[in-house]
């Protein structure tokens, strides 16, 4: 099917990108049909896209076969999305709201793919509500855009300078991959930094771990990444006699720790 182009569809409609929304619009069809792929064939498939905007990407999911629900606060972009309704009849649903105040699994179902252009502004936030709850998530897939400097920390292994708390978090639970680099030239208008799309799958959960307990461990021993552990963690109960069991050194630093062992500790403190 042949659509207008972007450019056209934004000034049509005479939209812009809203900083306090935290837009950045991507008009190349060829980079958007690249991102739609990552997740594989969703021919047939359910994607939830957070953020469509003037319906890019949204326009590059349904020509690869998908069923889309997408959900976008900012009522300026409703008419440009309402055309593309018309244009893949029965294949879009647009749900004006805070993607923050969704219960996603109540209108996606179970096994449905995410992909999303994230706004900057709730990006981490969407993320880390994706990877909570019981396991396993009622998402197949997510395929995220962030900026680089987040993805980064996102896919980083321990000893690497952007390896924190996050990244424990994103890889205890899923196996992320850094997928594609999108150059700031890409967007409308172009963000100060460059950006990633990061694909995560959901991995199987190790047994007996409380998600609030590893938290409470990470929060801990990240927030004060320069210290060694044995003073990070003194204030978790129970942590020091772990660590010792573990066989992990208390002279050892937070960004020296690997997802495996943070996840041993908190197994034993749950």
């Amino acid at each position: 099917m042949s659509l207008p182009p972007l450019r056209e569809v934004i000034a049509r409609h005479g939209l812009s990108a809203s900083k306090a929304l935290g837009q950045n619009f991507i008009l190349d069809r060829q980079l958007l049909g690249r991102i739609a792929a990552i997740p594989g064939p969703l021919e047939g498939q359910t994607v939830y896209e957070v953020g469509p905007g003037p319906g890019g990407l949204t326009s590059a999911l349904l020509a690869a076969g998908a069923r889309v629900i997408a959900v976008e606060r900012d009522r300026r972009c409703l008419p440009a999305l309402a055309e593309l309704e018309a244009a893949f009849p029965g294949c879009l649903t647009v749900i004006e709201e805070d993607a923050l105040k969704i219960d996603e699994q109540s209108v996606v179902g179970d096994g449905g793919h995410v992909v999303a252009n994230l706004p900057y502004n709730v990006g981490t936030a969407l993320l880390l509500r994706w990877l909570e709850g019981p396991w396993r998530p009622w998402w197949r897939s997510l395929t995220l855009m962030f900026q680089r400097e987040v993805a980064e920390r996102i896919v980083a292994a321990a000893g690497s300078e952007h390896y924190g708390r996050l990244s424990v978090a994103a890889q205890w639970r899923a196996r992320p991959r850094l997928a594609l680099p999108v150059h700031r030239s890409a967007f409308t208008p172009p963000p100060k930094v460059a950006s990633a799309v990061v694909h995560l799958v959901p991995a199987d959960q190790p047994d007996g771990v409380d998600p609030n307990v590893l938290e409470r461990v990470t929060a801990a021993a990240f927030g004060q990444r320069r210290k060694m552990l044995r003073q990070s963690l003194k204030g978790v109960p129970g942590a020091l006699n772990a660590l010792e069991q573990l066989g992990i050194a208390g002279e050892r630093r937070a960004e020296t720790v690997s997802v495996d062992e943070f996840v041993a500790l908190a197994r034993a403190l749950s």
